[in-house]
């Protein structure tokens, strides 16, 4: 299936749907398959998405800490993890993440 352009990625999510999906691309627990499931977006889709949404800086660090990371692709992951979120996430609404 071919990737879908932004454009086409934010006009089928409303901006609730789409701080969820930055929410959850940034929580290094839920890997991208979990966001296929919810959301019907493929890992490149996201990456695009979080670049789109993001200023270039903050994407190349978060690009940077999730290239490679167990725990963000589901085949990479040791067996029996299953947890999609930690305890410990904070909130993020408009790209901002929250103060405990």
């Amino acid at each position: 299936m071919p990737t879908r352009k932004v454009a086409e990625i934010k006009s089928e999510l409303t901006v609730i749907e789409i701080d969820r999906v930055i929410q959850m691309a940034w929580e290094d627990r839920t890997p991208f398959e979990a966001i296929k499931m919810q959301f019907g977006l493929s890992e490149a889709e996201v990456i695009s998405l979080m670049k789109a949404e993001m200023r270039l800086q903050n994407w190349q660090k978060w690009r940077a800490r999730v290239q490679g990371r167990a725990s963000k692709h589901a085949a990479l992951r040791e067996e029996g993890v299953q947890r999609f979120k930690s305890k410990m996430q904070r909130n993020i609404t408009r790209n901002r993440i929250s103060k405990r």
